[in-house]
């Protein structure tokens, strides 16, 4: 019996959800007027529709307009467009008026509709955004919503701070459903020990998602330093944690034990940084302390301390350390005693980054570099946030010792916020030390000290050096207090001015072990592609590979064989007959010399969909494709015109020419010219001819590899060198594979050749690469 009212209760609730499934579309459909969200009559034309839509998308656009409502906007201007576009589905909003597709249809035209209807991935998003994604779509997500600009210009930058776990989704992605519960449980955990977390809606954010390699959803992937790295196990919480972590570097904690603590603390000077050493009981290094230290992995050095491991007893007894509480102590320049200590149960993030930005710095921080100099003596802002720098200059070696620690013995006995005490080694900075001392003898082989203030950010300090050299007596230090005081009431005591040259970077790398580490880097991220990133994000260093492996075989080869023949039997040489001369500039064209271009030849193919990946998206790096762009009334004038200026260019075999028909690709060109604002607007691309704008004549350089291409526009009639006087008459011959005619001469057909007339000069310039490029993110489909 029970097997009996399987079946029909299957078919029930399959009726159930069908009928919630209309009901729902039904209620999206309500108060929902395409005419009145584009704000156009119902008499408009075609044209009206189509300009209304391209001011108010470029308007609502979620990447340039951050209004909260801007997204569902948009969405709904995409929906009406949509369907006002469309003959068939406007008609049917006038007759019924409902937004559906199935009023007055016939039932298996009704499923075919809906069946297209679901296979247009953006407008089935689009479609069931009201009301049914808003509430299907997990409120907990919103917050971490990412945009383009958002990306690029926030997310990339604060990933050199913290790593990003990043998800990609869509609407009636049905395996983001069943991954929801492990994403929210592992972002829960995460967020609260400084991962960020970020999600990408591909339905909505097609070009940050393109931007980021994602195929398919669901995609989870990393981001680090600028650098993306995607998850590929099974979404479990474990998997999701070990990924985070294997972002981090391995080297960022070393594991302290009574052996080498001695040593990890005396590197503070070599490295110019405090040190932290880290006291646990768990045997393995946990991620918040982790995560800690690759925050501030530019400003202290971090060490970790297993205290149940046997081997620590000396180090936990030498600082007295509670070993069923977690510890964290900072050393600087005395390590016997810590600066600064903290001790609590549970670490929580916010308690250790309070705790490790006020001592971020040494008591006396020698100056290695302008960054750092910037951040340990600020201009100051106004006259109550004054910022003072005590600057010790003195030498190395065991002769300026004494003189150093008595600085330090007096900076740790009057820190204060308005004080900033620091020191640099003559000889490293020599500019630096010049610009303060005058190489006044007095200071030759000896310290002195100055107090300084910096004005701006281009070097100018007032300040005021110590009229005695500094030895670090009482006397000394008296001096220097007294100085100090007086500037509370007296900032004129700062009476010399100068500007002070940037510091060297001492610290830096040579250029060999930067270059070292760049190759080991890339060698890693392409070993870690090859075994575990999918085949289309591996292609382009594929062909690489393999075009400059065949360059050069097949050179070596060919020069053999070439050298063989001509050592074997060398022909004399013979007058070329008059016939056979006439022969190469026949029109014919064959493969055993389609690479070597003949004179009065120009091969110029078709841009389709078929040859769009091999001729653009797969181009190889150092070539480009030009392309003329043409419509059927001008495409022998025209292409007759475009051999003629870039036949004198055929010869460089890093050129390729190709024609766009714009009957057929108009869509294409002008997302093209669209998305290529944000780097380098387009003059005039978006005047009050916009919509109506005539493409035809148009020539774009495309650079595959880079992403850019160069634009050049049709000569206007009218201007000077609008024609090209003699060499009019010359007609080279033109292969396009289906397009051959003969050149017109009536005026109209001379008008569209002129529009070429300056294209050989445009064509000089791009060899130079003078000219002007527009960047995209990733290149459009060719539908």
């Amino acid at each position: 019996a029970a097997g009996g009212w399987q079946g029909p209760a299957g078919d029930i609730s399959l009726v159930v959800v069908l009928v919630l499934v209309l009901v729902l579309q039904i209620l999206s459909a309500v108060d929902f007027d395409p005419y009145r969200i584009l704000g156009v009559s119902r008499t408009s034309s075609q044209a009206d529709i189509k300009k209304a839509y391209k001011k108010l998308a470029r308007e609502w656009h979620p990447d340039k307009n951050k209004d909260p409502g801007a997204e569902d906007k948009f969405i709904q201007i995409s929906k009406a467009y949509e369907i006002l576009s469309n003959e068939e589905k406007r008609s049917n909003f006038d007759r019924y008026g409902d937004v559906g597709e199935n009023q007055g249809y016939p039932q298996q035209q009704q499923h075919r509709q809906f069946h297209h209807f679901h296979e247009s991935f953006y407008f089935d998003e689009s479609f069931f955004h009201f009301p049914f994604n808003s509430e299907r779509r997990d409120s907990s997500d919103e917050k971490y919503l990412l945009h383009f600009s958002h990306y690029v210009n926030e997310i990339v930058p604060d990933s050199f701070k913290k790593p990003y776990l990043i998800k990609i989704t869509s609407d009636w992605c049905f395996s983001c459903i069943h991954i929801e519960p492990v994403w929210k449980e592992v972002v829960q955990e995460l967020e609260v020990l400084g991962v960020g977390i970020g999600v990408v809606h591909a339905g909505y954010e097609r070009r940050l998602a393109h931007h980021l390699g994602a195929h398919s959803t669901p995609s989870i992937l990393g981001l680090i330093n600028g650098k993306i790295t995607f998850f590929h196990n099974a979404v479990i919480r474990e998997n999701l944690k070990q990924f985070v972590e294997s972002l981090l570097p391995g080297n960022l904690i070393e594991k302290i034990t009574d052996k080498n603590y001695v040593q990890f603390l005396s590197n503070w000077k070599k490295e110019n940084k405090p040190h932290v050493l880290l006291f646990d009981h768990m045997p393995v290094v946990p991620l918040l302390y982790k995560l800690t230290a690759f925050a501030y992995r530019d400003y202290l050095s971090f060490g970790y301390v297993y205290v149940g491991l046997r081997g620590t007893e000396e180090l936990s007894r030498q600082y007295n350390i509670n070993v069923y509480t977690p510890t964290m102590m900072i050393f600087k320049e005395h390590i016997d005693k810590p600066a600064d200590v903290i001790q609590a149960r549970e670490m929580k993030k916010q308690l250790i980054d309070d705790f490790l930005s006020q001592n971020k710095f040494l008591l006396a921080a020698r100056l290695t570099s302008q960054k750092l100099f910037r951040e340990l003596c600020p201009v100051k802002k106004s006259h109550r946030q004054r910022k003072y720098c005590v600057v010790l200059l003195t030498g190395e070696g065991d002769k300026f010792a004494k003189t150093y620690e008595a600085f330090v013995a007096f900076a740790l006995a009057n820190t204060k916020d308005t004080v900033r005490f620091v020191h640099i080694y003559n000889d490293r900075q020599r500019d630096f030390a010049h610009a303060l001392l005058m190489d006044d003898e007095k200071y030759w082989g000896k310290s002195a000290v100055a107090i300084l203030e910096r004005r701006n950010n281009v070097g100018r300090v007032v300040y005021k050096i110590l009229e005695d050299a500094w030895e670090g007596s009482e006397e000394d230090n008296f001096i220097l207090l007294d100085h100090l005081a007086q500037l509370r009431t007296d900032p004129g005591l700062l009476s010399s001015d100068t500007v002070l040259p940037d510091l060297n970077d001492e610290l830096a790398p040579v250029f060999f072990l930067r270059w070292l580490y760049s190759a080991i880097e890339y060698v890693s991220d392409c070993w870690d592609s090859v075994f575990h990133n999918n085949w289309r994000e591996m292609m382009p260093l594929l062909s690489l590979i393999f075009s400059a492996l065949f360059i050069l075989f097949g050179t070596v080869i060919v020069q053999a064989f070439s050298d063989s023949s001509d050592e074997r039997d060398s022909p004399l040489p013979q007058k070329e007959d008059p016939s056979e001369k006439n022969e190469k500039n026949d029109t014919t064209f064959s493969k055993e010399n389609s690479r070597i271009p003949k004179k009065g030849f120009v091969e110029v193919t078709e841009l389709t969909d078929v040859t769009y990946t091999s001729n653009l998206v797969r181009l190889r790096p150092g070539h480009m494709n030009v392309v003329l762009i043409l419509s059927n009334p001008t495409k022998t004038n025209l292409l007759q015109k475009f051999a003629l200026e870039v036949y004198t260019f055929t010869g460089s075999s890093c050129l390729h020419f190709s024609f766009l028909s714009l009957d057929k690709h108009r869509e294409w060109l002008e997302y093209l010219l669209e998305f290529a604002q944000d780097a380098a607007p387009i003059p005039y691309q978006y005047d009050k001819h916009f919509l109506e704008r005539d493409y035809t004549g148009y020539v774009l350089a495309l650079n595959g590899h880079k992403k850019y291409f160069c634009l050049f526009k049709p000569h206007r009639s009218g201007d000077e060198g609008g024609t090209m006087g003699s060499s009019e008459d010359f007609d080279p011959l033109l292969h396009t594979g289906d397009a051959r005619g003969k050149s017109s001469c009536s005026p109209g057909s001379k008008q569209v050749r002129n529009k070429l007339s300056k294209l050989s000069l445009w064509m000089e310039r791009l060899l130079e690469g003078s000219l002007q490029r527009f960047y995209i993110p990733s290149w459009p489909a060719l539908d």
